[in-house]
């Protein structure tokens, strides 16, 4: 199987903030930014793998700022790492002040994917060529938490034999 640049994973989404996706501070509900950042990672993770994909893991979601209403949400997600089956997806969000053009960071996050044969069987995916800056900076660092993921993964697994 060969290798794919992580460019060719690489998806953007941008939509407006309107009331409803607002809570009483009028800044957007973290439970939809959660849903956007779902969606565009399994996009990214389909055009990488071109299979069916589950969401094995959501590692990491930093909120670092607010997304209020009016502004645009911008998102940014690409594959940055794979193992056998799994890929670890990177997602950007940011803010966009559409009146003064003004961008924030708002949140980033990782999750992990499996990709998915015929049967619904995990299935070997292609390794990542990271080519930007970026993309080299998380690709070197993925193997860490990759490990770190594998522990957790051990340690609830632990606790829920303890339990039954």
């Amino acid at each position: 199987m060969e290798a794919k640049a992580a460019s060719l994973s690489r998806t953007t989404m941008s939509d407006i903030i309107f009331p409803s996706d607002t809570n009483y501070h009028g800044t957007m509900f973290g439970g939809i930014v959660m849903r956007y950042i779902d969606k565009i990672a399994t996009i990214a993770s389909m055009r990488h793998s071109r299979r069916g994909v589950v969401t094995a893991s959501s590692d990491s979601l930093d909120f670092l700022a607010p997304v209020r209403v009016g502004e645009a949400i911008l998102l940014e997600a690409f594959v940055s790492w794979t193992h056998r089956s799994s890929m670890e997806v990177y997602v950007k969000v940011e803010s966009e002040n559409l009146f003064t053009g003004e961008r924030k960071t708002t949140a980033t996050s990782f999750l992990t994917f499996v990709a998915l044969d015929d049967e619904g069987k995990p299935t070997p995916v292609p390794a990542v060529i990271p080519e930007t800056e970026e993309e080299r900076k998380l690709y070197a660092s993925a193997q860490e938490r990759y490990q770190a993921r594998k522990k957790r993964k051990e340690e609830r697994a632990a606790e829920s034999s303890k339990q039954a």
